[in-house]
């Protein structure tokens, strides 16, 4: 097997004034903003309009339609499963070579021309700004294809040994069947990730995208294309989930199910999937990451203003729509005065608006019903709790959510533990002993996906690591907790967060594999006996 490129991180480019990259990408969101196209059901080769459409809209904008996009019925789940299972005879016998490299050619085109229009429809469609567009939708996905082909690489090269006289060797076989990858609003690297990554192993997919980011993921099945990924390998199917969930979990051919999104989905899923075990040929895999009530514990040997920043960045970028977002913080009530009152300095100069405003720090929230649902949590600090920062609503031309603090005196607060998925995050100021607050972070919430501890006392690090090891499957020292890099820190989360399978990390592509052991007898006896049935 040939040698693959070293996978390196892709440098983010800052989009400072008067750098070429920022010309490029007013440029591209102006061109962008201009254009209505319609986004077909793609199946095999074919651009299907269905007639029944949903409007894509600007989140910051919400007057302004990006996008028509067709849904996809039942039906047309039905014949891309047929197609899907058609090309699946040459797609599985692919040379992984061959594989790699259409993956590799779409991390360079992603990275060179393709570049800033992807960062237009993300920025657009999902109101990111162009920083966090680009370390998404542009860096990460990147990572995702070059690391995975690397990681692909070291499982085909893990063999047994084989003794004198036999060659053993594995045939990672990709699964037996069709992948369903059910994908989120929030990162276009994750949603082109979920359906790639078992195509990567020889697998063919159905993509079921959050209709909220459809013209990203749009562009990027546009993008796939030009990279050369064949006809059929993988089908985009717009449209409502549960009508799609239903005739795919319907299939005896299902084998894979890839999902990001809320935990009760998840739940959905796998309910449908336990219900409809005997009519699949072989036990579907089941990877989800799912929900997520993110913590940050400070000691108080911690430094104020690196919590300060920590909290301003890991809760309110990207409107607190990362599911590792910072949504429940423990603070020394003795410190929470200077923490309190940096974090509303810092809110006094944040800006939230319209993403082509590079000045803004945020956009809107993602749509009316995310919208609803924040502005409600808000209201409830205001009518049980304290709100000591932002607070802001409106909707009027965008679901703008502005940075809120929420002060609780009951660490059980629903604040402290539910999730929000927006720019909300409460604090809790604590005076009991430190041990008791770890117990209350790790016991709080049902959730197990990021945490993160403050401390300059290196026995109150350790004493945190140890008693929050199984409430974060990503866990951070002196660091905000989000911004989780491919190849850095392999991301995933357990208890109610998902199945912790570790995306960008090899253990993930392990999971769209079925490994055959083969063994070659080299010389063949050509008599039954035994030494030991010989007389003495």
């Amino acid at each position: 097997m040939a040698k693959v490129p070293t996978p390196v991180n892709e440098p983010v480019l800052a989009y400072a004034p008067g750098s070429p990259e920022r010309a490029a990408l007013k440029a591209a969101l102006e061109a962008a903003a201009g254009e209505r196209p319609e986004i077909p059901i793609v199946i095999g080769g074919d651009a299907i309009e269905s007639g029944r459409t949903v409007d894509v809209v600007m989140p910051h904008a919400h007057g302004h339609v990006l996008a028509t996009a067709h849904e996809a019925s039942g039906e047309h789940v039905t014949r891309a499963i047929e197609v899907a299972m058609e090309a699946r005879r040459s797609w599985s016998r692919t040379p992984f070579e061959d594989r790699a490299a259409i993956f590799l050619r779409a991390a360079e085109l992603l990275t060179t021309t393709w570049r800033q229009r992807i960062n237009a429809a993300c920025m657009l469609g999902q109101s990111k700004t162009c920083f966090q567009s680009e370390i998404d939708a542009v860096c990460e996905l990147a990572d995702f294809w070059r690391f995975n082909v690397a990681f692909a690489e070291r499982i085909y090269a893990e063999q047994p040994i084989s003794p004198r006289g036999q060659w053993n060797r594995v045939d990672h076989r990709p699964l037996e069947g069709f992948v369903l990858a059910v994908t989120p609003f929030n990162f276009l690297s994750i949603a082109a990730n979920l359906p790639t990554a078992p195509i990567l192993m020889g697998n063919v997919a159905l993509w079921k995208p959050s209709s909220t980011s459809l013209l990203g993921c749009w562009e990027m099945m546009r993008l796939l294309k030009e990279a050369g990924l064949p006809d059929g390998v993988l089908s985009l199917l717009p449209g409502a989930g549960p009508e799609q969930g239903a005739a795919a979990l319907a299939s005896e051919h299902l084998a894979g199910v890839h999902f990001t999104g809320s935990t009760g989905t998840f739940k959905a899923l796998w309910r449908g999937i336990s219900d409809g075990l005997d009519r699949y040929r072989t036990f579907p895999r089941l990877v989800g990451e799912t929900g997520g009530k993110d913590f940050i514990v400070a000691h108080e040997s911690a430094d104020p203003q690196a919590l300060v920043t920590a909290i301003t960045r890991g809760a309110f970028e990207y409107q607190g729509q990362k599911c590792s977002a910072a949504s429940r913080i423990y603070v020394p009530q003795a410190m929470w005065a200077r923490v309190r009152d940096g974090v509303a300095a810092d809110l006094e100069t944040i800006r939230f608006g319209d993403v082509r405003d590079f000045t803004c720090f945020g956009g809107a929230v993602i749509d009316e019903r995310a919208y609803e649902r924040i502005a409600g949590y808000v209201k409830l600090g205001r009518d049980t709790a304290k709100v000591v920062a932002g607070g802001a609503c409106d909707d009027a031309e965008g679901y703008f959510v502005h940075p809120t603090v929420i002060e609780v005196d009951d660490p059980k607060h629903r604040l402290m533990q539910e999730e929000i998925f927006g720019p909300v995050a409460t604090v809790y100021p604590y005076s009991q002993p430190f041990a008791d607050v770890l117990a209350l972070a790790d016991a709080t919430s049902p959730y197990a996906l990021t945490g993160a501890i403050f401390a300059n006392d290196r026995e109150a690090v350790r004493e945190a690591e140890d008693a929050l090891r199984d409430a974060a499957g990503n866990f951070y020292v002196n660091d905000k907790p989000t911004g989780a890099v491919v190849g850095q820190q392999p991301f995933g989360g357990a208890r109610q967060s998902g199945t912790n399978d570790k995306a960008g990390m090899h253990l993930n592509l392990l999971r769209w594999v079925s490994p055959r052991s083969i063994k070659e007898n080299l010389a063949p006896p050509h008599d039954y006996r035994y030494s030991f049935l010989d007389e003495a």
